[in-house]
């Protein structure tokens, strides 16, 4: 599928948070963030890093436009979030979002699971469901695992089988929570390469939160945030982001390699 020209897509940022308060999900009086400015350009590719239990999680679904701000404004594709209802589906679409366990409906296939969007959205008959998935499943090492629950299956290909859903409508904003962790060495290299790929191939912003920086060091084609103690700094380049937080980014490294050690 052609792939319309940045200037067309996108004449406005891709996501903006202009004074955006972030409140946690399970209860909006705690804040996770207060104040956050950052504008996301189409086909940037940003790394939010952060510890564990920082509030990434809450602060990529208000990016999806999922959580509404407590105070501020989020803004995607120039709209305001709170205006992307059920009557503005085709707007939303342009933003997928793949969370780290992968969210798969158990009692379902792993292909009944990828095939929800399309059957959903575009009302596709199974044949071009799967005429249609083949491609991806092809692509994503996916194919012998089509009619597998998600239960019979790693973790390493659950989560696989999450960003293949989120990539079936052909988002404009891919939005990733945590996604090597629990991985195998060689399903990390995959994502890496895969994401590097998709990023480059289609212009595709994407936005990945991590607490583990080791992947992504030392970058510079990459953008970097920081969300420590509720504050969030959009550093920049990772030079910026060393030079400015050297002590935060040393302790993301080191706490991630004690994590794998124990």
């Amino acid at each position: 599928m052609s792939q319309p020209t940045i200037k067309e897509a996108n004449p406005f940022p891709v996501l903006e948070l202009c004074q955006a308060t972030a409140g946690a999900r399970l209860d909006p009086g705690v804040v996770l963030a207060a104040d956050v400015n950052w504008t996301v350009n189409c086909g940037e590719y940003w790394v939010v890093a952060g510890e564990q239990h920082a509030g990434k999680t809450d602060l990529l679904m208000l990016a999806a436009g999922l959580l509404p701000p407590v105070t501020g404004t989020c803004h995607l594709f120039g709209m305001d979030a709170r205006q992307l209802d059920e009557h503005r589906i085709a707007e939303r679409l342009r933003v997928g979002l793949v969370f780290e366990d992968g969210q798969l409906f158990p009692e379902l296939t792993l292909l009944q699971n990828i095939a929800l969007p399309l059957q959903y959205h575009r009302n596709l008959s199974a044949e071009e469901v799967v005429r249609v998935l083949e491609p991806l499943f092809d692509r994503m090492e996916l194919t012998p695992l089509a009619g597998r629950r998600p239960a019979e299956l790693s973790r390493n290909w659950r989560k696989r089988a999450g960003l293949a859903r989120a990539l079936v409508m052909e988002p404009e904003l891919l939005l990733l929570d945590n996604p090597l962790h629990g991985l195998g060495a060689s399903h990390r290299q995959w994502w890496l390469k895969f994401l590097d790929e998709l990023h480059r191939e289609r212009s595709l912003t994407v936005v990945l939160a991590t607490d583990d920086l080791r992947p992504w060091a030392g970058d510079e084609r990459r953008r970097f945030a920081l969300l420590h103690e509720g504050v969030f700094s959009p550093a920049g380049s990772w030079a910026e982001l060393c030079r400015t937080h050297a002590r935060t980014v040393a302790a993301l490294q080191a706490g991630a390699e004690t994590a794998t050690a124990n």
